[in-house]
């Protein structure tokens, strides 16, 4: 379950995480024995992804256009024993549906993160210095400074904080504090070093009201499961400084949609960015697409070049492993032997429901 790749897969064999090219797994996988179906349609109840679950040993999907494999799906499919994301995040699968069949769940860890965080940096900058409207302003032939300035400031002396520590929040900390702002954390699963913490000059925060209500920018670089669906609902918006920023690359549903919204027009979110949606592809009549000061993009943060390369590197090592019997990289598993074993999820299911 692959993205569609038009024009440029076609002609980019590069883009290794569109239909056309298929994570450069097609020859290997036939040379190996192995039947492999490609393809981006996954809307049920009629898709092809429907059609061949039934038969299906292994799932293969990414985060950019997740097929969502729910209980209903993981019913349907009694020959399945992997699945396994091109990327990182494994929250369309049902966790908790996989572990009561024994499914091992596997994603790719470490392959986005360089890629992710150099995106949270960019679309921080994207909000502060205004800058989609000045770009707007020169493709509309327009040279309105005032217009643009009225809401464009440095990033220097601002306080920016993190939700979530991990392999993506460290790297956007260590980036950003060139530019002089006051770092701050809140991660109830992980800390950084005392070293690294002193290095950073960082805070840590034991709650995340702490943490929002002295930034001026959060970003979200945490996962999705149970306890960070809709995380940031009305009531933590409303709790963020007034006239604050975020920032959002991790996944749509940790955001309330409709909350966002109200808090975006109210003007107590100042501007809002980031690539995730729920669900996605983003239906054209999104919210979000139509939201006042935002800066969103398609999910891409992780899917660079570069990034694809290495995911599609760790998918032929997953398979690989299944294929011999041997055990997969402990940092690569979310779910085996009928349970969570990844320290960033928890049980439970995500994949149900709409926040649209």
């Amino acid at each position: 379950m692959l993205y569609e790749g038009g024009a440029a897969g076609k002609s980019n064999p590069n883009i290794l995480g569109c239909v056309d090219n298929a994570l450069g797994l097609k020859e290997w996988l036939k040379d190996q024995g192995h039947r492999l179906v490609v393809t981006s349609d996954k809307e049920p109840p009629s898709s092809t992804l429907d059609k061949e679950l039934t038969d299906a040993n292994i799932v293969i999907s990414q985060p950019f256009w997740p097929a969502y494999i729910t209980k209903a799906r993981i019913e349907s499919a009694p020959n399945l024993k992997l699945c396994v994301t091109a990327g990182v995040g494994s929250d369309h699968v049902d966790l908790e549906a996989a572990c009561k069949r024994n499914i091992t769940v596997a994603e790719i860890t470490g392959s986005n993160v360089v890629s992710v965080a150099e995106h949270v940096v960019m679309q921080i900058l994207a909000l502060v210095r205004n800058f989609i409207p000045a770009y707007q302003r020169v493709v509309n032939g327009e040279w309105d400074i005032a217009g643009i300035v009225d809401r464009a400031y440095d990033l220097e002396n601002k306080s920016v904080g993190t939700v979530g520590v991990g392999r993506i929040g460290h790297r956007v900390l260590i980036r950003l504090k060139p530019f002089d702002v006051k770092l701050h954390y809140y991660d109830p699963f992980s800390r950084l070093s005392a070293k690294d913490e002193k290095k950073l000059n960082v805070k840590r925060h034991e709650t995340i009201e702490s943490m929002v209500k002295e930034c001026d920018v959060v970003t979200i670089n945490c996962p999705l499961h149970p306890l960070t669906e809709r995380l940031f609902n009305k009531d933590l918006l409303a709790k963020m400084k007034k006239g604050a920023y975020l920032v959002n690359t991790a996944r749509g549903k940790i955001v309330d949609t409709d909350a966002l919204v109200d808090a975006v027009k109210s003007g107590h979110i100042r501007g809002y960015a980031g690539d995730v949606w729920f669900p996605q592809p983003a239906p054209k009549d999104h919210p979000w697409r139509s939201m006042p000061w935002h800066a969103m993009t398609p999910h891409y943060s992780g899917t660079t070049l570069d990034a694809q390369r290495r995911y599609a590197d760790g998918v032929k090592e997953v398979l690989e492993r299944f294929f011999k019997g041997e055990k997969q990289r402990k940092e690569y598993l979310i779910a085996d032997g009928g349970k969570i074993v990844s320290p960033a999820y928890t049980p439970g299911n995500t994949t149900g429901g709409a926040n649209v």
